[in-house]
């Protein structure tokens, strides 16, 4: 239709005419009736409401906004709701200043009606990507959040108006997403959101690289969203993403990390993931030629084998997992180490379960080797505890390796030094403990020269190694051969 609303009551003479009639010719009462029989006309009938507009009443009803008398207004606002609810009702040009002016009034206002009104315009006449930037940048987003929280009706009309906004436009959801309003909707808004953000993952193009995002970003530590999300088969449905090849680096990035952000914290959503095959795909983008997607695919794993059920089952410590993820600690990209090392950390936090796999495949020595150059971003993902627990691992050989790892990591790095007293020393409590039973000299020897590392780094750690080195000159003398007592003593002296 060649109608436009922001026409029809742009001009200061029509405002004026309105306001200027007679109070006997325009009695209140009779407006409202009238306002509400042209509604009558067009309610679920497209030929009414093009009588109505053929009639030329459209503009008097949009005149009716400005009355001063809010039955008025809010009658006049039922009605041309009522006429929007038709394909033929007249297009915003929300490109236009003076129709984005128009539509934030109506948004803006006390009455339910007219707030209404607006969303239903925006729905009615959004229908591309300009207009819907225009939107955002104009606080319109903002503003419909606002009304989530109102009526049932006002909260209704608001989110079909932000799914018209939010389709196929990354940039809309994200600021959704982000809005602290965003954050307490109630249970069928938050069911609804969820739907649409799987549904713009179908979208071919960038909509659908960028989809995987805005989705993670909705249900981040949040376990009310990531069991909606559950119940929508989204662990399904971005498996079923996953299998299509090929597949944009950017998506297939997206897709992992959403995969991992919805497995974080649920032992359901990691049982699905587990279920669907879902795991090969993702070990697969191990050795993607794109770092973000190696690393991506380290992220997923970690989150995944928080799993107890299926850890203790050891359906992480195979051949399609661990040498993978080994290689990648040698990987040029410092990310991608991080991550592979986080999510080794995860898999082989037991240590006990079919370790040999690990060890076969280099891990504890490219461990050592890692610690050598150590960047401080890895270095932060070590903790105390995971330290000291293999530090008591039974086998002689991973000892070893666990205590030429950790001298590697306080070796020159007076920050690193920290960790060794973290958690009220708990590895150095370890390393004293190992000396009561020792069965390899190597060991003995590497425990003092640690020690004595760790020592010569800071002089705020000598109290607590000396006190060690008198423990172990006590446990030297009492409790093991001259031979291998006087090595011990001779490496610890040298060091000193």
């Amino acid at each position: 239709m060649a109608y436009s609303p922001v026409t029809m009551m742009s001009t200061e003479r029509d405002l004026a005419y309105c306001r200027a009639q007679p109070q006997a010719h325009h009695d209140n009462n009779l407006l409202v009736q009238s306002a509400a029989a042209i509604g009558s006309f067009a309610c679920g009938f497209d030929a009414g409401v093009l009588a109505i507009l053929d009639a030329g009443v459209f503009p008097n009803l949009l005149l009716l906004l400005s009355h001063p008398d809010a039955k008025v207004v809010d009658a006049g606002a039922r009605s041309l709701r009522m006429i929007y609810q038709s394909k033929l009702a007249p297009k915003c040009d929300f490109l236009q200043e003076k129709s984005m002016e128009f539509l934030l009034s109506l948004l803006h206002s006390e009455n339910e009606n007219v707030t209404g009104l607006g969303a239903s315009i925006i729905i009615h006449s959004c229908e591309n990507t300009a207009e819907q930037k225009a939107l955002c940048h104009a606080g319109v987003v903002k503003k419909l959040i606002s009304l989530l929280e109102g009526s049932l009706s006002q909260r209704d009309n608001s989110l079909e108006s932000l799914a018209t906004i939010i389709k196929d436009n990354v940039e809309a959801v994200l600021e959704f997403v982000g809005s602290e309003n965003g954050r307490a909707l109630n249970i069928g808004i938050k069911t609804k959101l969820v739907h649409l953000l799987l549904e713009l993952h179908d979208d071919p193009g960038q909509v659908g690289d960028e989809a995987p995002s805005a989705f993670s970003s909705l249900i981040l530590e949040k376990l009310d969203l990531q069991k909606l999300a559950l119940e929508a088969n989204a662990i399904d449905k971005l498996y079923n993403h996953l299998q299509k090849s090929p597949l944009h680096p950017k998506r297939l990035e997206n897709i992992l990390l959403a995969l991992a952000d919805l497995c974080s914290k649920l032992e359901s959503c990691r049982s699905r993931f587990l279920s669907s095959q879902a795991l090969k795909l993702v070990s697969d983008a191990l050795t993607h030629d794109s770092s973000e997607v190696r690393t991506a695919a380290c992220i997923c794993l970690r989150c995944v084998s928080r799993s107890i059920k299926n850890f203790c089952a050891g359906n992480f410590m195979n051949e399609m997992i661990v040498p993978p993820l080994v290689r990648l600690l040698d990987d040029p990209s410092t990310s991608v180490q991080v991550a592979a090392f986080s999510a080794i950390g995860n898999i082989v936090v037991d240590f006990t379960l079919r370790k040999s796999l690990f060890v076969q495949c280099g891990g504890m020595k490219q461990l050592v080797q890692l610690s050598r150059s150590m960047d401080s971003t890895i270095f932060m993902e070590f903790t105390a505890s995971s330290l000291a627990s293999v530090i008591c691992d039974p086998e002689p050989f991973v000892q070893e390796q666990a205590l030429a790892l950790i001298r590697n990591l306080v070796d020159g790095c007076v920050k690193s030094i920290d960790l060794v007293f973290a958690e009220n020393g708990m590895i150095l409590d370890a390393v004293g403990r190992q000396l009561q039973n020792v069965s390899k000299d190597e060991i003995w020897i590497r425990r003092p020269l640690w020690l004595a590392t760790t020592w010569c780094n800071t002089l705020l750690s000598f109290q607590s190694v000396v006190r060690k080195l008198y423990d172990l000159k006590g446990i030297t003398t009492d409790q093991i051969g001259d031979s291998r007592a006087a090595s011990v003593t001779e490496s610890a002296v040298f060091q000193i």
